[in-house]
């Protein structure tokens, strides 16, 4: 193994990806669902959520990051991708009728990643696929 390959390999030391199952965050609060978000993401792993925050969670989670990225020096901020399978092969009328069951009883179809800034660079979706890059 050259150099270069050992100095890319080192980068990767102690990357460690957390699933998180729908069910497991389905009966916590908003701020029991961002707490546990943080803690595994201050812990320096990349989540992978089943399913999607609802929009007022996800505004917590950003308000909460952006107070700890001004009161922990090593803490750099997130990085957050949905990927959202049905987001747009259906029409207007299934979008409604799925976004209404979407808010009674959440969305499990969907998947989030959620990593730390320190270690994913940059999230690209597109329909087809997720690219999550390391640095």
């Amino acid at each position: 193994m050259n150099s270069k390959k050992r100095v890319e390999a080192g980068k990767l030391k102690g990357l460690s990806i957390h699933i998180i199952p729908f069910s497991e965050i389905k009966d916590l609060t908003i701020t029991e669902r961002v707490k546990k978000i943080l803690g595994l993401i201050l812990g320096n792993k990349v989540v992978i959520l089943q399913g999607r925050l609802r929009p007022e969670e996800e505004i917590r989670l950003i308000e909460d990051t952006m107070a700890m990225v001004d009161h922990i020096r090593t803490f750099k901020g997130i990085e957050l991708a949905v990927v959202d399978p049905h987001a747009d092969n259906f029409s207007f009328f299934f979008k409604i009728r799925n976004g209404i069951a979407k808010k009674l009883i959440g969305d499990s179809s969907s998947l989030t990643i959620i990593g730390p800034a320190s270690i994913v660079k940059e999230i690209k979706k597109d329909p087809r696929k997720i690219e999550v890059f390391l640095g």
